[in-house]
């Protein structure tokens, strides 16, 4: 698509949701509005890139018409030069941003993300580790000013973390989080550790998109619901009343659930969010399989059992092996500071012409 009628188009889209969003009867709609109003959201920086377009087109006519003008007078012409290299300069310098954005842009990007987090191998020392992951998202979240809410979480004795499910809320959520699925590997001494050994764990992360009931069609017969109680660690009941959910959609034996919410409702809400990111996640990854090896094997999507990160303790170092990337920042980065490492990703894969997706 050439990239006028790229942005003309979304543009044109934007001012659509605005009237609308207008419409008196909307207001009786929430989830509709909610959703209009974020896919008006993913159109706003084109739709201003237009009016930035249009005037800068303006401002070239303007200033070829003055240098037509302007042949007896050697200064005006000279001005109206200046005038008209410094518009030609911004103009290619949109078009140039609009082209990447063609050839990068995951429609994923904007949405948020639901974070997966499981220790693998390694035992106790994999469950603290996969504490660790959580607290490291969860604090960069709250750097972006993004929203985090617990889904499920399955707890050890010690601290550690068998398993959470949690959502990340935030324009571009998924643009940045989408590079941390795989498997991540630590090497350290571990807490439980007597005799100073170095152990080496794992955990995986997975990065779902968070997906609209229009984009995954789910039959309620092909579902299996069951209530029960929400239990703490070490297996105690916390909850009296049967308010977490378990779903178990048949056809795929996919099973998800939600026992953090109080309410049954919020916690079927919310183990549907799941089990609709995981269909699609499940769905992108079959048309992943007809792509070539080196498609399959790009950041978020298809392989994951693929190591792709080492946080080796003794030498305070990051190793990121899908790039070659090291840094020498653990602690820093366990605090949430993790711009370093997915800015050096990101420029890889853009670089590469095509998109971790």
């Amino acid at each position: 698509m050439d990239v006028r009628e790229y942005l003309a188009a979304r543009a044109a889209r934007y001012d659509e949701l605005t009237e609308l969003m207008s419409a008196p009867e909307l207001s009786a709609d929430l989830e509709r509005l909610q959703r209009l109003a974020r896919e008006q959201a993913e159109l706003e920086s084109s739709s201003a890139r237009w009016r930035d377009l249009q005037a800068i087109n303006r401002g070239v006519e303007d200033a070829r018409a003055l240098l037509a003008e302007s042949a007896s007078d050697a200064e005006m012409a000279q001005l109206a030069r200046d005038e008209l290299a410094g518009l030609e300069r911004r103009r290619e310098a949109l078009f140039a941003a609009t082209r990447e954005e063609l050839v990068i842009r995951d429609p994923n990007d904007d949405k948020n993300v639901i974070i997966e987090i499981r220790a693998g191998t390694g035992g106790d020392e994999a469950a603290l580790f996969a504490a660790d992951l959580y607290r490291m998202y969860s604090r960069y979240a709250d750097r972006q000013g993004w929203k985090t809410d617990l889904i499920d979480l399955h707890e050890i004795g010690i601290g550690g973390m068998k398993e959470v499910v949690f959502e990340v809320r935030g324009r571009g959520a998924y643009s940045k989080l989408k590079y941390e699925s795989g498997v991540h590997r630590v090497q350290r001494v571990p807490a439980t550790e007597a005799q100073g050994r170095i152990h080496t764990s794992t955990s995986t992360v997975a990065v779902l998109p968070e997906v609209e009931d229009v984009d995954v069609q789910i039959i309620p017969e092909d579902l299996r619901i069951d209530i029960y109680r929400s239990g703490g660690a070490g297996g105690q009941n916390v909850n009296k009343v049967e308010t977490a959910v378990r779903i178990t959609h048949l056809p795929t034996g996919l099973v998800v659930q939600s026992q953090d919410e109080r309410s049954q409702l919020q916690n079927r809400a919310k183990a549907m969010a799941v089990l609709r990111a995981r269909l699609y996640d499940l769905e992108q990854q079959k048309q992943q399989a007809q792509l070539s090896e080196a498609r399959r094997s790009q950041v978020g999507r298809g392989e994951r059992s693929e190591k792709i990160r080492t946080y080796n303790f003794p030498e305070d170092r990051i190793t990121d092996h899908r790039i070659g990337f090291k840094t020498h920042q653990i602690p820093r980065v366990l605090a949430g500071e993790l711009d370093l490492l997915i800015r050096a990703l990101a420029d890889h894969y853009t670089s590469d012409g095509d998109a971790a997706s």
